[in-house]
């Protein structure tokens, strides 16, 4: 019994002597696992994630945060790739996204959730949506399309002083059927419009579209999407969209080369006529500066000395005239 309290009693000693230490180690191990990620805090992928044609050459993103990600204090956001028909990429922290692109080939995306403010930890795994190409027959799609606005003064309304026509150019798809026809479309910003004035092959199939009067903005920088379809009663045609830059599409031909060849007459004349003015000017101020130095006069040369002889009794006198030419004093007749 004794040597059972004694053992009781060193166990007792070596727990207080060891207590500050395991105190330390204690505080040491609970501060490092603070400072460490949470491991058990895992970041959930959206849902809902669709991807839906709006309008032409338009697509919406739309998708939710996943209703079963736990609550912290870590701001959440999204990290959203494009992977057809091009690729891309961007982070946000918004749920939808409208974007211009082309659809004929397809559209494909994936999105995930990623810490906005907290790097270390893991972004979630990856959810996709697709919208299909349109369906349609290989090769019965248009080719090499091509379009140009031109620019012209409107002088009829003050509202637009410009007016912006559209043409666009095309090739048949090369196993298109001989019945083909197609159909054209354009979109700038929310406004959508057909065309009705084509232009046909032999075959009378459309290959050209002219819209004389649009709504377009040449001056802006918005993206012009233009749209084909067609129809055929052997084949499915596949449509086509593509999207135009205006500022390299940007002719502007305001006025035709006749007018603004009697422009540069009109204001090569005034020009001369102006510097003329100021020559004619300068010299007359030039003049009253410095007047011209009048020459010495000459009675001797330049004039014509008549001589008549007068008779009369005993007495002989002598008459002599003085005749000048223009621009010279007139002397008085002296006679002797």
């Amino acid at each position: 019994m004794v040597i059972r309290n004694e053992r009781i009693n060193q166990r007792r000693q070596v727990v207080i002597i060891m207590a500050p230490e395991l105190l330390i180690l204690l505080g040491a191990v609970i501060l490092q696992a603070d400072l460490l990620p949470d491991k058990k805090f895992l970041l959930l992928p959206p849902v809902n994630f669709t991807i839906k044609a709006v309008n032409l050459a338009q697509v919406l993103l739309r998708w939710e945060p996943n209703p079963d990600q736990e609550q912290s204090n870590i701001q959440l956001g999204y990290h959203v790739k494009i992977n057809a028909p091009q690729e891309e990429d961007y982070e946000t922290r918004n749920t939808e996204r409208n974007l211009i692109t082309i659809l004929h080939k397809g559209f494909s995306a994936s999105v995930r959730t990623v810490p906005w403010n907290d790097h270390s930890l893991q972004a979630s795994s990856w959810v996709s949506a697709e919208l299909k190409a349109p369906t349609g027959s290989p090769g019965t799609e248009i080719v090499n399309l091509t379009c140009t606005t031109n620019t012209k003064a409107d002088n009829y309304t003050h509202l637009r002083p410009y007016q912006v026509s559209l043409h666009c150019t095309w090739l048949v798809g090369k196993d298109a059927p001989d019945d083909t026809q197609y159909f054209l479309y354009y979109r700038y910003r929310s406004w959508i419009e057909e065309c009705q004035e084509y232009s046909k092959d032999v075959l009378q199939r459309n290959v050209a579209c002219w819209f004389p009067r649009t709504f377009i903005n040449s001056k802006g920088r918005d993206y012009l999407a233009v749209y084909v379809n067609g129809s055929s009663k052997e084949a499915a045609i596949k449509p086509f969209d593509q999207l135009f830059a205006l500022h390299a599409i940007g002719k502007d031909d305001q006025k035709p080369w006749t007018e603004w060849f009697l422009i540069a007459v009109m204001m090569t004349i005034c020009f001369i006529l102006l510097i003329f003015s100021l020559i004619c000017r300068i010299c007359h101020v030039w003049t009253k500066l410095f007047p011209p130095v009048p020459g010495p006069k000459s009675n001797i040369n330049d004039f014509f000395v008549i001589i008549n002889n007068e008779k009369t009794g005993s007495s002989e006198t002598e008459v002599i005239s003085y005749v000048e030419e223009a621009g010279f004093e007139t002397l008085e007749d002296s006679v002797f």
